[in-house]
């Protein structure tokens, strides 16, 4: 499967075809679907109209955009004109097709990408495990006992196994970082506002990206996306900066960076440490850091990050829904929505308040460095059916405790991105993860790249080469 910049390019010059790509993908889905369950719904005539469309425009002399001819899939959560929208639950499950776009997906097919189906996730985002009542179980293509994460793990298995160039994803807590950590993939999450999201739910913390196998395709993409719309009172400017140009020369050289390994409360597998210490070292020395020793000690996000979210829930769930069919809930959903029904004003304010005081931690990190090097989750990939990591190192900790790196970049603000690592012993990947400032995705891209180059990971899972 060639990458979303190799697909487009080719496109674009008219030496392929946007419907022979389609088919291409088409192929790929129906033999590795039925297995992996990454797809949910499949729309192949819309698809074959979108791509019939971008050839005629080539034939025409006219450039169809950035992502000519590029299928891609759309996770779940977001809205895709002519394709439902069933959230991952049985509450949406059956529904009709939605008539507008999200923001982000309108932008992509404005480009010429090529929408083929809807890909799995977890009820509403709520876990980092695809697994619902509503679709079943997906599994990730570098071993199908395990799990390719979550929330965006639909996304991440259709393009870990070449069933498409690229998907959807959004990440409110790591829905984006911890599903490429797990499979292999370039996770991108870029700085709140980067990418405008009207009507963003209470807890702020949830942006939209891709899911790709290179730097390079997360850095167009984010060409494409990035920009502010008159719905979105959060979205930022215009950067001035086409990012695609950026991961080959900005320089970074000079910056500092911390490594580590817990955030200073989270119990990390020993070899997944090591793993993505040595990346990290990797990545120093490619990019010309300096690396320095700094003591992290950040209060324990987890708890906050529940607590904000359950406020998204309900923002979430239509009138008649709770507590009338309360029982089509999967856990996660409905234990957020039980416990907080009767949460009183005055004390989701004194969550806002611990929100603060988390910021100000972070904010404190980024006054005398530039890098905060962690790795992308605590574990490797669990089982697919569940449960999330309850035990490391001997230690009992909770399920969310498995991921408990990747909620500072939602509570504050900040961008970051898993690369591939390497691999276990028993060959399942891991991540490492660069976090930077606010609004430095251009640094974050740029040494992105600078590890891409200096220590290149196969693009697909094994099986699916």
């Amino acid at each position: 499967m060639r990458s979303l910049r190799e697909v487009a390019d080719a496109v674009r010059a008219g030496e392929l075809k946007a419907v022979e790509v389609l088919d291409e993908c088409l192929v790929r889905i129906e033999r590795d679907n039925p297995a992996l369950n990454a797809f949910v719904h499949l729309d192949p005539d819309l698809a074959r109209s979108a791509a019939e469309a971008v050839d005629a425009k080539v034939a025409a002399g006219e450039d169809p955009g950035l992502l000519a001819g590029v299928p891609f899939g759309v996770k779940d959560l977001e809205d895709c004109a002519g394709m439902p929208t069933s959230h991952g639950s049985l509450l949406f499950k059956g529904g009709p097709p939605v008539a507008e776009d999200s923001v982000h997906v309108g932008r992509l097919r404005a480009a010429g990408a090529v929408p083929v189906g809807k890909t799995a996730a977890p009820e509403f985002g709520a876990v980092a495990l695809t697994h619902t009542k509503a679709w079943g179980t997906t599994r990730n293509p570098w071993d199908l006992s395990k799990s390719p994460g979550g929330s965006s793990g639909g996304s991440a298995a259709a393009v870990a196994a070449g069933m498409v160039p690229f998907c959807t994803a959004s990440d409110g807590g790591g829905s984006t970082r911890i599903p490429a950590g797990f499979t292999g993939l370039v996770g991108f999450k870029p700085s709140f506002g980067r990418i405008a999201k009207p009507h963003f739910a209470a807890s702020q913390t949830s942006v939209t990206g891709v899911l790709t196998t290179t730097v390079a395709d997360a850095a167009r993409h984010l060409d494409v996306a990035a920009g502010p719309d008159d719905r979105d009172r959060t979205s930022l400017p215009p950067s001035g900066v086409v990012y695609e140009r950026a991961i080959d020369e900005l320089d970074v050289s000079g910056l500092r960076a911390v490594w580590s390994v817990d955030l200073g409360f989270a119990e990390v597998d020993p070899e997944v440490a090591a793993i993505a210490f040595g990346a990290a070292e990797a990545l120093v020395d490619a990019a010309g850091l300096a690396l320095v020793e700094r003591p992290i000690a950040l209060t324990d996000p987890m708890k906050m990050w529940l607590s904000a979210g359950a406020a998204d829930l309900w923002m979430d769930i239509e009138k008649g829904m709770w507590p009338d069919r309360s029982d089509e809930l999967t856990a996660a959903p409905y234990f957020g929505l039980k416990a907080t029904e009767t949460l009183p004003v005055g004390a989701f304010a004194r969550i806002l308040m611990r929100r603060w005081k988390f910021e100000d931690e972070v904010a404190a990190i980024f006054r005398d460095v530039d890098l905060l090097l962690t790795p992308t989750t605590a574990v490797p990939a669990y089982p697919a059916e569940g449960p999330m990591t309850t035990e490391i190192n001997g230690v009992t900790v909770h399920p969310g405790m498995s991921v408990p790196f990747t909620q500072l970049g939602n509570l504050a603000w900040n961008p970051g991105i898993s690369l591939p690592a390497g691999t276990t012993a028993s060959g399942l990947p891991v991540g490492v993860m660069i976090t930077a400032r606010r609004h430095a995705d251009d640094v974050v891209l740029r040494l992105a790249r600078l590890f891409e180059l200096a220590r290149p990971w196969p693009r697909l899972a094994p099986a699916y080469s």
